[in-house]
């Protein structure tokens, strides 16, 4: 059966705290974020012995970390701000199996300097695509090299954010160090949105065998505002990944919130993996239980 998981920093305290509080919710895994407030994760801090303070605390509440986050722009347009995007990630892919699994995840990025989530023209250009194709292969290959996977998440503005931009990095990166991330809401734009059945059923066929962990939103059209979209979460520090809400023609809410079909999208997600975690996000603390009791009866309704 399918398990349901939560992003850990929309719990913004201690470890013990944070861990304490998901668990009491009914989760049963997590998608770590290395962000607490007794404990210095940030670039170049990472330890084994942090790494295992984190995993053992989350083990202690029954709640098994099923992925990393390390998402970053890992083609911004700068090479100084990308090579410090770019080490991050290789940082946290080293250390891993420390903090108790194999898989770290991010987007892949814009070539646009101001934001990570809007589009850019140069996105669809060859020279975006082999920035990704190197970076996505230099990725897997340290990730391979350190017990660990790397997973690709999809988003439509992103250099990589097609079913058929992703196909064409697997087969060309062809690397067993890199999978996918299977977020659906973030392969719909503007002309596709209408035909949910259709467009979900084309991501599972064409990459239902890569995915590793799956994320829970939803998607719907935005109104008038066509601007980058942020919900205030009640974290001063919150990252802007956790804040996004949509940009363009499209808003990204919570799950239960939307347009999402969610019985197809978790049908077509148990046919080809049955065991995937599906985590939830965009939301905040207050909004946790109504977003995991929508999830839990979309799963109860399916059988998985």
């Amino acid at each position: 059966m399918i398990q349901v998981g939560i992003f850990s920093a929309y719990f913004p305290y201690d470890l013990e705290q944070t861990a304490s509080k998901i668990r009491a919710l009914g989760f049963n895994t997590v998608q770590l974020d290395l962000h607490f407030k007794d404990l210095d994760l940030s670039d170049g801090q990472l330890t084994a012995e942090k790494g295992k303070r984190v995993r053992d605390t989350f083990r202690d509440h029954d709640l098994p970390i099923s992925g990393i986050s390390a998402y970053t722009n890992m083609i911004h347009p700068d090479p100084d701000v990308r090579r410090s995007n770019v080490e991050r990630v290789k940082e946290i892919l080293r250390h891993a199996r420390d903090f108790g699994s194999p898989y770290v995840i991010s987007e892949t990025g814009t070539m646009n300097p101001d934001s990570e989530w809007d589009s850019h023209p140069d996105n669809r250009s060859e020279r975006a695509y082999d920035l990704a194709r190197e970076t996505l292969a230099d990725f897997a290959q340290t990730a391979w090299d350190h017990g660990a996977t790397f997973l690709m998440e999809t988003y439509v503005n992103n250099v990589i954010g097609s079913v058929r931009e992703a196909a064409r990095a697997f087969n060309d990166v062809n690397h067993p160090g890199l999978e996918l991330l299977m977020d659906p809401t973030n392969f719909f734009d503007g002309d596709n949105i209408d035909d949910q059945k259709g467009t979900l059923d084309e991501v599972f066929d064409v990459l239902g065998d890569r995915v590793r962990v799956a994320h829970a939103k939803d998607v719907k059209r935005a109104g008038d505002d066509k601007q980058e979209k942020h919900a205030d979460i009640g974290d001063d520090d919150a990252l802007a990944s956790h804040t996004f809400r949509g940009v363009g023609d499209i808003e990204l809410p919570a799950a239960g919130l939307g347009a999402m079909d969610y019985d197809h999208f978790v049908k077509r997600l148990s046919e080809r993996s049955p065991n995937v975690p599906l985590i939830i996000e965009h939301l905040d603390e207050s909004d946790v239980p109504r977003a995991k009791k929508f999830i839990d009866e979309v799963l109860k309704r399916q059988g998985v």
